[in-house]
């Protein structure tokens, strides 16, 4: 049988090599989401997430660290995050009526309000039905924040805030994009709940 192990160390070696990229090139857009997030949860904003595929899934992840926590040693309240991809009856109902471009900006309609905040991910940039939530988020004047790869897309442009991890492989994009929200997470929790640490 064929042995593996080259090409197991050469992703690991790859993966760390996109966080230490990430870490030199992205740290201060990284906190200065992060306190965005914070404020908007601490006024009595909410946190929607979107993105396909895999980043539907980390959108629901981000989300129900929010909903739930991200640290079981620390207790504390619930805050409002939702994933706008986990209800197959709005998906597939928006995307029957109105076409699947429009599934997030129909959701982000009938969620959002000014004070939210909206995750747009996208390890292209280019997700047609994340980049017209976020035009319908800032029509809204809910700020709108993107994790991105590859350089960033069209959606970088439109977004009020945006970290484009520097690469162009999916998976390592995708392990930067939940480290990320992670660290977000952790932000949120020590800003808004300093007690418990």
């Amino acid at each position: 049988m064929k042995s593996f192990i080259e090409n197991i160390n050469s992703s690991i070696k790859e993966s760390i090599d996109t966080k230490q990229k990430l870490l030199n090139e992205c740290s201060s857009e990284i906190e200065k989401c992060g306190l965005i997030i914070a404020e908007a949860l601490k006024n009595g904003g909410k946190v929607m997430f979107c993105g396909n595929g895999g980043s539907a899934a980390d959108a629901q992840h981000l989300a129900a660290e929010l909903v739930v926590r991200l640290r079981s040693n620390v207790n504390r309240p619930a805050l409002p995050g939702m994933a706008l991809t986990v209800d197959p009856s709005i998906m597939t109902a928006g995307g029957n009526d109105f076409g699947f471009e429009n599934v997030f900006a129909r959701s982000v309609e009938a969620y959002g309000k000014k004070g939210d905040i909206l995750i747009g991910i996208s390890t292209s940039g280019n997700s047609k039905n994340v980049l017209l939530a976020i035009e319908k988020a800032k029509r809204m004047g809910i700020t709108t924040i993107s994790l991105l790869g590859a350089g960033g897309g069209k959606i970088n442009s439109l977004s009020d805030y945006s970290v484009i991890v520097p690469s162009d492989v999916t998976a390592r994009i995708q392990e930067c994009h939940i480290l990320i929200g992670h660290i977000w997470c952790e932000m949120t929790e020590e800003i808004l709940f300093p007690e418990y640490f």
